[in-house]
């Protein structure tokens, strides 16, 4: 048996592999719950009604999607060039640490959240210029460099809280010193969570789909991504190309962090992303590295967590099944893609 190209995927083939691949994502919640001890349909249920059945559930769905879809378009911006950033986590906390080194008051109020913004991005960006770099200069594979920095920066922010940002005044859990007013992003409904980082999160997903559609470097990262040895051959600058695709994909992971920290926390701690980062890998590859399709997959995802939480409190089913089930369909949705472009043929 061989696997063999499919020149022309059809239509039914691109939208039925990956629906099938949902579907047996579904089956195995429902094998899980079945496992679990409790009735499948009810665990579904639950987890729908947790993630979706009120103003503050759907509320609090989009506030947990908002770092989803900033970590989602990152991995989806370098994945397109074939730059496999897997430091996304790196490059949040990267952008939470400018946050608050600019949002405790070092810089006067009506510029403090542009600017901060502004910086986290640079921050991100810097962080994965130097992995790239490695990777067109001495041909260092960016997949160990991205992932190692992530471990490098969790222990750089640990001894931050330990030490120079430190607040004062805390008690207990290390943390830095609370942003002033000024340098919170409000909020969208007043008195719930949700806040204006979701908006930012929507634009940029836009912002993103119109650079990879409407402009000479979209068609270059396309390029490169799908052929790089073609792209040399017909005169595009590959290297200057991934380092373009690097400093926007690691802006925009340190935008996940800076809006946790300006629109939700208020400070910064050790635990502010569960895994944000990673997670935004799954939301990118279930989105087929679709700009505005991270947005819809981000919010799907975050549901699936939000809904989780209220699951386990209703049924007593444990919230590792959210992570299960979110390990499952990457799984499923790579098997689907990679069955789109080829076959499996005898002899």
């Amino acid at each position: 048996m061989r696997l063999e190209a499919i020149p022309n995927p059809s239509a039914a083939r691109k939208i039925g592999l990956p629906a099938l691949a949902l579907l047996a994502t579904l089956g195995v919640a429902m094998l899980l719950a079945l496992i679990a001890g409790a009735n499948p349909f009810a665990v579904l249920g639950q987890i729908a009604r947790g993630a979706l059945g009120s103003k503050l559930a759907i509320l609090e769905t989009l506030n947990r999607a908002t770092p989803l879809i900033f970590t989602g378009l990152a991995v989806a911006v370098a994945f397109r060039a074939k730059l496999w950033n897997i430091g996304a986590e790196a490059q949040l906390y990267a952008g939470a640490i400018m946050a608050v080194v600019l949002g405790t008051g070092a810089l006067g109020s009506p510029l403090v959240l542009p600017v901060s913004a502004g910086a986290a991005m640079l921050a991100g960006a810097a962080l994965l210029l130097g992995p790239v770099l490695l990777k067109t200069r001495l041909g260092v594979d960016e997949v160990v460099t991205t992932l190692l920095l992530n471990f490098i920066m969790l222990l750089f922010v640990s001894y931050l809280l330990e030490g120079p940002m430190k607040d004062p005044m805390g008690m207990g859990w290390p943390k830095s010193p609370a942003l002033i007013p000024e340098a919170r992003l409000p909020r969208i409904v007043e008195g719930l969570r949700l806040h204006w980082g979701f908006a930012l999160a929507i634009i940029a997903a836009v912002a993103v789909w119109v650079i990879q559609t409407r402009t000479t470097l979209g068609f270059e990262i396309r390029a490169v991504g799908q052929n790089p040895e073609a792209a040399r051959f017909a005169g595009m600058p590959v290297n200057a190309v991934l380092v373009k695709t690097a400093l926007l994909s690691g802006g925009l992971a340190a935008l996940a962090g800076w809006s946790e920290v300006a629109g939700l926390k208020g400070h910064l701690s050790s635990d502010l992303s569960p895994g944000f980062g990673y997670t935004g890998i799954i939301v990118a590859m279930l989105a087929l590295l679709h700009p505005l399709g991270v947005v819809v997959t981000a919010i799907f995802v975050a549901g699936i967590f939000v809904g989780s939480d209220a699951m386990s409190r209703a049924a007593g089913v444990p919230t590792y099944i959210a992570d299960m089930l979110l390990a499952t369909a990457l799984l499923f949705m790579v098997l689907a893609i990679l069955l789109t472009r080829v076959r499996v043929v005898r002899g």
